[in-house]
């Protein structure tokens, strides 16, 4: 009997499967498409971990492929950003370069997954036929007025010489370099992503996307409803607006604090606070929006100005701190110690009143010691609102505020317009002329792409401006509006640019008149099954999600949610839960083990490790187990194949349970068990043959269509051992009959006074009566005293109650 070699057998495969592509669109079969996020071309290549993700989505596509589906299942690159760039510094070569000969060795790695990619619908972020349209989205979104220019200051990395969007600052730090994040005045181009705030969150709830997501987008969004109230600036004409989602406790507000760049910050100071004032504001500019809103210990500076509260007329001191963001609500706060635990650790601190306005059944606290944060009680201490239920009054309060003339009720959301705009050269050029007659101008649709210059020398400036503001023969144009003498915008955009939407692209990838035909946008679109990690839950998922509903508002699509169904894999980490890098030293390369083991076995192991959506320790040592059994099921098949073996109750039986187990922890995603599952089922059959001397050809059939996406090259290859004359991917899933699953005779355990005596076998179909009989007869000697009661749990338990 010839033994396993998975070297001979995936060599044989991969090159049948290249001659002869198993997943093509014949046009008659009903479409599933599903989609990886595609990967950024780093230097390092892809270990184990990478791994992961490619290996679930593939199974799942073979799977679907045997539901009869044509499945489109494509593979792409997302190369421009600051990954690619700032490898590319490393290694002192250009990106264009850098990048392509990491797409090759990451292709290469790739195909020795044995996926069933579609190379044909190939794209890459930096090709300018696929920038094109990424240009083109910019344009649509400029004319409808939702690309527009601003400066402000935003997150700079000294590092990486560029602006951050708020998502790409991480604990005050660059998500790339982990450099500390400073602040940074600079002109920008903005999405207004906030049009789309009520849409974005509204349309989550019509998603099969895992609940933590749903709420990490909700979060993000942050929509809250309250009131705007205006503060009379004393011995001023000015007023300052605060947004409050608590207007019913405007009598406690015994101070307020104004963001550092709130407009006002500066005049407030008086001559004795100035110099303190000053310092602050700018020692606040140097931090981090994130690194502002983590920190613990509250800092502050008193500008030595006082507003008046509208509804009581007391004096309320003006304060500035930096917890404050000038880009949320109207960057100034009321602040109530009483009742916010922010408030009450600041005015412990610097020595401000604290006014309880709610108590729990109406009874002032005593030296309160904390805020009382409790979402109803008793107004007190609140003028005519004394004795109103608090929850009622909170509802009732903006209108209120409204009627009486200082303020409005009011919708605010956490969600900030877009940072758009890069100061680098790796990135598409963001397709406007700046003309000193006609303002902003697209650039006209026909000449697109505007393709980005070859430079030697591409390396960040350092002075907010992008390399490309050098190259004067690129910068100076004329404007395609009045023909003048005009200047083109130098900065790029963000690496997100081309990852929101460039799943629209893969299914008409050549069409050089339009993003994607409608007919084929209709026909293969949205997405059915979109995986990747839980790290892109908020950033580029809600980025897509925005895309996708501007290009159904504007015709090319006629969907608003890009993906249908959303899986997070975990991921793998090295020894001790640490995660994979160069730079640790702890990357576990598929290569070698694939070499050693074969694709199948690495395969099936990557599912094994672990519940697929949780994180795994790496072990090498498990991927031995995997292997043995490949192997012991090919030895299973080379000593029955060949037999006329006829098929036996108890082989239908175990072939329909098979069937069903398998389908069962499929479905619900359960991949570590399905791999267990086989093993179990694979134990069975060789046991079964100790009595038949083999298994029949039907049952090894079934057992090989099942493992086929797991294990296509085996699997492939028995199934023409079996008597397959087309791929085994051909075939159908195999369907179980429930009623042939079922067992003829069952075990039930006995109990006599709820201790176990013994086990019982019985048909499966017995009778109350049969089954006590056959259990009192199997405990006899166990039964003492009178029999009082018998229970009969059916196919569970028996048990005999004496006394």
């Amino acid at each position: 009997m010839a033994s396993y070699n998975h070297s001979a057998i995936e060599k044989k495969w991969r090159e049948n499967w290249e001659k002869n592509p198993i997943n093509v669109n014949d046009g008659k079969k009903p479409k599933y498409y599903c989609l990886d996020m595609f990967p950024y071309p780093s230097g390092s290549g892809l270990h184990v971990g990478h791994w992961r993700g490619y290996v679930i989505s593939d199974v799942w596509s073979r799977y679907q492929m045997l539901k009869g589906h044509y499945v489109i299942h494509p593979m792409g690159w997302d190369a421009f950003g600051l990954p690619a760039e700032n490898y590319a510094i490393k290694m002192g070569v250009h990106p264009a370069k850098s990048t392509a000969e990491n797409i090759r060795n990451i292709k290469r790695q790739i195909n020795e997954i044995a996926a069933i990619y579609d190379w044909d619908m190939e794209v890459n972020t930096t090709d300018p036929e696929f920038y094109k349209w990424t240009q083109w989205i910019f344009v649509q979104m400029f004319k409808k007025g939702l690309a527009y220019e601003k400066e402000f200051p935003i997150n700079w990395c000294p590092s990486c010489k560029t602006g951050l969007a708020n998502e790409e600052v991480v604990n005050g730090c660059c998500e790339r370099c982990g450099s500390p994040v400073t602040k940074k005045n600079l002109r920008q181009w903005m999405l207004k992503i906030t049009a789309y705030a009520d849409r974005l969150l509204n349309d989550l709830d019509k998603l099969d996307w895992p609940e933590k997501v749903k709420k990490m987008q909700s979060e993000w969004i942050g929509k809250s409803y309250g009131a705007e109230v205006n503060f009379q600036v004393e011995g001023r004409d000015e007023k300052i607006t605060v947004y409050t989602t608590r207007p019913d406790t405007l009598h406690g507000a015994t101070f307020m604090v104004l963001a550092p760049e709130h407009a006002m910050a500066k005049s407030l100071a008086t001559d004795e606070t100035r110099e303190a004032v000053e310092k602050y504001i700018f020692d606040s500019s140097m931090r981090s929006n994130v690194d502002r809103m983590q920190d613990k210990e509250k800092t502050g500076v008193f500008t030595g100005s006082y507003a008046i509260n509208p509804l009581n007329g007391a004096k309320v001191p003006i304060w500035l701190s930096d917890y404050v963001l000038a880009d949320y609500g109207t960057g100034a706060i009321m602040c109530v110690p009483a009742h916010d635990d922010r408030d009450f650790e600041f005015a412990k601190k610097f020595n401000i009143p604290i006014i309880q306005v709610i108590a729990k059944d109406g009874k002032e606290i005593e030296n309160m010691t904390e805020a009382y944060t409790e979402a109803s009680g008793t107004m007190i201490n609140s003028g005519e609102w004394n004795g109103m239920e608090s929850s009622v009054l909170k509802k009732e309060a903006p209108a209120m505020i409204e009627k009486m003339g200082f303020g409005k009720k009011t919708v605010n959301y956490k969600l900030r317009d877009w940072v758009f705009s890069r100061q680098r050269y790796w990135g598409e050029p963001i397709p406007i002329v700046h003309c000193p007659k006609c303002g902003n101008v697209a650039v006209p649709e026909e000449e697109l792409p505007l393709r980005l210059p070859e430079v030697e020398s591409y390396q960040p400036t350092g002075t907010g401006e992008s390399p490309l503001a050098a190259i004067d023969e690129w910068v100076n144009c004329k404007c395609p509006q009045c023909g003048g003498p005009a200047k083109r915008e130098t900065n790029t955009m963000p690496q997100w640019a081309g990852s929101s939407w460039y799943f629209l692209r893969y299914v008409d990838n050549h069409n050089d008149k339009e993003l994607v035909s409608r007919e084929k946008a209709d026909k293969y679109l949205p997405v059915d099954m979109y995986i990747g990690g839980v790290e892109h839950a908020v950033l580029h998922l809600l980025y897509s999600r925005f895309y996708t509903k501007f290009l159904h508002d504007i015709g090319v699509v006629d969907f608003d949610e890009p993906f249908k169904k959303l899986f997070n894999q975990g991921m793998i980490n090295g020894k001790n839960g640490i995660k994979m890098s160069k730079s640790k030293g702890n990357v576990v390369s598929p290569d070698d083990l694939v070499r050693d083991y074969g694709c199948d076995a690495l395969r099936m192991y990557e599912l094994f490790v672990g519940p697929p959506e949780l994180d795994a320790e790496w072990d090498d040592r498990g991927i031995e187990g995997v292997s043995r059994f490949l192997s012991r099921f090919w030895n299973l098949v080379q000593d029955s194949k060949d037999k006329d073996i006829a098929e036996t109750k108890e082989m239908v039986r175990l072939r329909h349970k098979l069937v069903f187990d398998i389908e069962q922890r499929f479905n619900q995603f359960s991949l570590n068990t399905v791999v267990s599952g086989f093993m179990e089922y694979n134990n069975k059959l060789i046991e079964l043959t100790k009595k038949t001397g083999g298994i029949d050809k039907e049952t090894l059939k079934t057992f090989t269509i099942l493992l086929a996406p797991f294990a296509p090259h085996i699997g492939e290859e028995i199934w023409q051992q079996l008597g397959g004359t087309d791929s085994v991917f051909h075939t159908q899933w195999p369907e179980c009959d429930e009623e042939a699953m079922k067992d003829d005779e069952i075990q039930i355990g006995v109990q006599v006074n709820g201790k176990a005596r013994g086990v019982v076998t019985i048909p499966a179909d017995a009778s109350k009566d049969v089954a006590l009989a056959a259990a009192k007869e199997a405990v006899a000697d166990k039964i003492t005293g009178t029999i009082v009661k018998e229970i009969y749990v059916p196919g569970k338990i028996i048990n005999i109650v004496c006394k």
